[in-house]
């Protein structure tokens, strides 16, 4: 219940100080505000007081900085991320972000809600609280993503309707199973209905014509996985925000940006999905897409409004994405137009970074553990040992910088009736191992694209249920992978004649280190040398691994259940007679 009389002294106070009655806390002084509201660039002061902004000009302050005439905009959002791709913590995660001027993001915890249920988006939702980043929530729509595989959870509309109170719980994440809504799936169909007029956001590449409309007319407002420009002018033409991607594995902005004119960039935003530390560390989050933006030919105040007002507009953030009177005070301060480099980064009125260095001591560490997710029965050598039953097999062949795949069949190399390994034709094996229930469930099959000459590579890190999944050469290293990563409670590992050769430890949930940014930065880099040292000629053999256990992506994938038909949505075998 609303105390009027508390409101209303409330109101009189901030009425007092933007009338310049009280000091206020800071006076940023000549500045060039980017105003996302009016669309236009003039100079002035900004006042800010008690987090917010309270108004323009000469005002009594404690403190004052003055500006020299650089650039202030809003702080950029990123308007849909799967957080945990980044395999830090959200505190860990703030650092990285907050000095290239994200200061709020919209997640998706897909990711450990496949692994955790609810469990998993209440560890998210409490680990962000002092991360002094606005950390907002979409309920993940499809846990599981499918019945090919096991995951650790299964979440009901029920499930989801027990967080929709939280106020940092703004929607429902990306519809991903679009033929379950148009075929009217009713466990799907409550989901949409729990809503109930909050944001429900898009996924449905390439979905067109009247079952486009179809998916739209159920209330889902956005799209980021198009692809083309073509696909993107159908999707804003039925009504959708076109949700611009530039993440690790799938790149679109290039292809996007043409689409982008005065007439509709307002119903355009950015997004990353999943991008990850070294691309963040190397070219940056938001503020990467919007120097892009601008470089090909997109008016830097649109560009800025795609990573601010319209995404906050989109998720009614209705604080956010402007500075503006009653605003939160997230801004950014930078000296050039185009380049946008980064000098100050402001967050409820308080620095947290300057020249691109976070404010030490400014977010603080969250030490609450969450239980071990890795329940595995125990694995033995002879559980990578592979029968052969035919002389022909289907193969997994890995498209770099791709997450779809091609299915060919091949003779395959046997020896005493089963099947080897046969590096001269980069054929390998691949093992899904169930994780979550400790069922026993081993799924093998036959790999190409990673061209291992020796050992083997594993992670805890495979979409969506996050099973544990082994390529290797030989049975003895994918055994000792596959235990390296049990024996950390999940991560990723690499292994060469019976031994650890490199590791990287992710505890929480099997998806994420307790450990700094750094750290992680330096293991992976290490890991990816180690696998170039064991033969593989992809840039990221880990990333691309990760992928191969994704029903909903064509044409053929791997799950704890067997080998997948992507296309046709069924187990097939693996062996062809």
């Amino acid at each position: 219940m609303i105390d009027i009389n508390k409101k209303v002294e409330t109101l009189k106070k901030e009425i007092d100080i933007s009338l310049n009655k009280k000091k206020i806390d800071l006076l940023l002084k000549n500045a060039k505000l980017i105003n996302t509201f009016s669309g236009d660039i003039y100079k002035t002061d900004i006042a800010v007081h008690d987090g917010k902004i309270v108004g323009f000009g000469s005002y009594d302050a404690k403190n004052v900085i003055d500006l020299k005439g650089m650039y202030v905009s809003p702080g950029f959002i990123d308007g849909h991320i799967h957080v945990e791709s980044s395999m830090v913590k959200i505190p860990e995660f703030a650092k990285v972000v907050l000095p290239c001027g994200t200061t709020s993001v919209v997640i998706d915890p897909h990711e450990i809600a496949n692994v955790l249920g609810t469990e998993g988006i209440k560890y998210m939702l409490s680990s962000s609280i002092d991360a002094m980043l606005g950390v907002y929530v979409m309920l993940p729509s499809c846990v599981p993503s499918t019945n090919l595989e096991t995951s650790g959870a299964t979440l009901s509309a029920n499930d989801l309707s027990l967080l929709l109170n939280d106020e940092r719980v703004i929607g429902i994440a990306e519809v991903m199973n679009y033929p379950g809504v148009l075929n009217g799936d009713r466990d799907l169909l409550m989901k949409i209905a729990i809503a109930n007029g909050k944001i429900i956001d898009g996924h449905a590449p390439f979905l067109s014509g009247k079952g486009l409309y179809a998916y739209v007319s159920s209330g889902i407002k956005s799209e980021h996985e198009c692809s083309n420009i073509e696909e993107a002018r159908e999707k804003l033409r039925a009504g959708m925000y076109i949700m611009i991607r530039e993440g690790t594995a799938a790149k679109n902005l290039k292809s996007l940006i043409k689409l982008v004119n005065s007439d509709n960039s307002r119903k355009m935003l950015f997004v990353t999905d999943d991008r990850h530390l070294e691309d963040i560390n190397n070219e940056g989050h938001i503020n990467y897409l919007v120097k892009k933006a601008i470089e090909y030919g997109v008016d830097p105040v649109k560009a800025i409004q795609m990573a601010t007002i319209n995404t906050a507009e989109y998720f009614r953030l209705n604080n956010l994405g402007a500075i503006l009177p009653g605003y939160s005070a997230d801004m950014i301060v930078f000296d050039n137009l185009k380049k946008i480099n980064i000098k100050m980064v402001f967050k409820n009125g308080v620095m947290v970074s300057k020249n691109g260095k976070i404010v030490d001591g400014i977010i603080k560490e969250y030490k609450e553990k969450l239980r071990g997710t890795i329940n595995v029965r125990w694995i033995e050598h002879d559980d990578f040992a592979l029968k052969a039953e035919s002389k022909k097999a289907r193969v997994i062949n890995v498209i770099p910088n791709e997450i779809i795949t091609k299915m060919t069949v091949e003779d395959v190399k046997v020896d005493g009736g089963y099947v080897s390994c046969d590096t001269e034709r980069d054929i390998l094996k691949i093992a899904v191992i169930e994780r979550h229930m400790a069922s026993g469930r081993i799924a093998k099959g036959l790999v190409r694209g990673f061209k291992l000459k020796k050992g083997a590579i594993a992670s805890s890190i495979s979409h969506d249920s996050h099973n544990i999944i082994v390529v290797g050469t030989y049975d003895e290293d994918m055994y000792q992978a596959a235990v390296g990563v049990v024996k950390m409670q999940g991560g990723i590992c690499a292994a060469l004649n019976g031994q650890i050769l490199e590791s990287l430890p992710l505890p929480v949930a099997g998806l994420m280190s307790d450990r700094s940014a750094d750290f992680v930065r330096t293991k992976l880099r290490r890991l990816r040398e180690v696998a170039k040292y064991l033969g593989s000629e992809l840039p990221d053999p880990f990333m691309a691994m990760s992928f191969l256990t994704l029903p909903p992506i064509p044409e053929i994938k791997i799950t704890d259940r067997g080998i997948i038909d992507a296309n046709k949505f069924k187990v097939i075998d693996l062996f062809v007679k």
